[in-house]
């Protein structure tokens, strides 16, 4: 009975390790951003691609999600917020098992994007390269967008195999990289402490908080422009979508606007929250739904 329950917890420390709530993100939004993609292709519904899609940046993004929790583990240990994740907590030893499991996982997510499209395999790679690459420094912002932004970009090329630049596609990236630092900042300004007292003190760790929520405040703006431009720059979307993207929006700006004049870190780790699925997962999936059924 005990070598049971032994297996069934390392399973369930293998799930976790590969962050299955952020790659659920992932895959809503790119899932998303294929069906837009479909939309357009004159009523032909390319099942087989889209199937392929969602099983490559499953795999693809599990596979990313371990390898920056391999990556961060030393870090990670030492900050409470995360010391008892599963790698700082010695739940899998020796961890280079996660680094074989997010390899494996990379390889085989990139193999399908291969077979969708040779574009979809470039932004792969590039995504899997910034999501591993100059963890915990400056940079991480700004390859957090060109990671954060692979899933939906081969979303959109593994159905339309398209590989010009267009304005839809562009918008989704704009948003992206729009909604990453204000996922990203909010988190550390909440946990300020926790991560100085690791040694961490990069950007923007490095500015004052009322400078950085300044920023936020200018960004929850843009993020709400590029949301809506998608109604009326696009050409296909209705109501709903306009609806959805104006409410959500409005909360936003609302949330960082709290933020400015009352900078704590309650306020902060409240749109670090309401920032993942509350914003990006329901203004995709409305996205979604609006071009296919109304």
């Amino acid at each position: 009975m005990s070598i049971v329950l032994k297996a069934d917890y390392s399973f369930a420390d293998y799930i976790y390790v590969l962050k299955p709530r952020e790659t659920s993100l992932i895959l809503i939004i790119s899932a998303c951003s294929a069906l837009v993609a479909a939309s357009t292709l004159n009523g032909v519904f390319p099942i087989k691609d889209f199937i392929l899609t969602v099983v490559a940046i499953a795999l693809g993004g599990a596979g990313a999600n371990g390898l920056t929790n391999y990556l961060d583990r030393n870090v990670d240990a030492l900050m409470k917020r995360t010391c008892n994740r599963i790698l700082p907590a010695k739940h899998i030893r020796p961890p280079e098992k996660v680094l074989a499991l997010a390899l494996i996982l990379i390889i085989a997510g990139l193999v399908m994007a291969w077979f969708l499209s040779p574009i979809c395999f470039f932004i792969g790679l590039v995504g899997v390269l910034a999501s591993g690459i100059w963890r915990k420094t400056i940079s991480c912002t700004f390859f957090g967008i060109v990671a954060g932004s692979a899933p939906i970009l081969i979303g959109w090329y593994a159905i339309t195999r398209q590989p010009s630049i267009d304005v839809m596609p562009a918008l989704l990236f704009c948003m992206i990289a729009c909604w990453t630092p204000t996922h990203v900042w909010t988190l550390m300004i909440a946990n300020r402490e926790d991560y100085e007292s690791a040694g961490l003190h990069y950007f923007p760790l490095s500015f004052k908080d009322a400078d950085v929520i300044k920023m936020l405040a200018v960004l929850s703006i843009a993020l709400s422009i590029f949301a809506v431009l998608v109604y009326f720059l696009v050409g296909k979307f209705h109501w709903l979508y306009l609806c959805v993207a104006v409410i959500l929006s409005l909360i936003m700006i609302i949330a960082n606007l709290r933020l400015l004049f009352n900078p704590t870190s309650r306020n902060a780790w409240t749109i670090y929250k309401l920032s993942a699925f509350p914003y990006l997962g329901i203004i995709f999936t409305v996205m979604a739904i609006d071009a296919w059924l109304i």
